[in-house]
């Protein structure tokens, strides 16, 4: 275990190494759990503000189900998640397979689009990184949890190019925590392989 502040980090985070491996896994975290995807609480009016803009980029399925259910919804388990699509294998209403059956987030599109500077929900950018609030005292729980077959291409690719899963979502660490907080890990992460890793410039983009 690993403590920044109040922030509980599991091992795993610094020691497994992971790389989304999208050709093979076809984005299927954005269909396979047992919710659509979490949201923070000020996620909420960013998703309000930006669907006009992304309804373009959604199926007429989604649309037809986000203006029946609504944006979001509330889960008793997770609180505010995404809607998903019952008749689609449960894929997030904000998502839609391309030509090669690849699960393209609405947001992300969007986003790399120049439409809109949100990327997309939190949770999404940090996957296979979960976090949760403690049940007691005021911390929060931040640990590695990639699905079990779904994420074995993206394991053995980890493991070939030799990145952590902590560097792969460097961007996605640093929005969550700031940068400080990501310096403060690389630096654990660095004293305990004893070694220098460095990862690919192409995270960094």
């Amino acid at each position: 275990m690993i403590v920044i502040d109040n922030m509980l980090i599991g091992d795993e985070v610094v020691e497994k190494q992971f790389v989304c491996d999208l050709s093979k896994c076809k984005g299927g975290c954005c269909e396979e759990g047992d919710a659509g995807a979490p949201l923070e609480d000020n996620e909420l009016r960013i998703i309000e503000d930006a669907y006009e803009k992304i309804k373009p980029y959604l199926t007429p399925n989604s649309i037809k189900e986000i203006e029946k259910n609504g944006r979001y919804i509330h889960s008793q388990e997770f609180g505010w998640v995404t809607p998903t699509l019952p008749s689609d294998n449960e894929i997030c209403v904000y998502g839609r397979r391309d030509e090669n059956g690849i699960i393209k987030c609405a947001f992300e599109q969007a986003y790399n689009d120049g439409i809109i500077d949100w990327k997309k929900p939190v949770s999404c950018h940090l996957f296979p990184i979960v976090t949760s609030k403690g049940k007691r005292g005021n911390y929060e729980n931040v640990n590695y949890v990639p699905r079990e077959n779904l994420c074995k291409p993206a394991c053995s690719l980890g493991k070939k190019l030799k990145i952590p899963a902590y560097q792969f979502l460097k961007e996605a660490l640093i929005r969550k925590y700031g940068e400080e907080f990501y310096e403060v890990l690389d630096t654990i992460a660095r004293n305990r392989m004893g070694k220098e890793t460095k990862i690919e410039s192409k995270f960094d983009e």
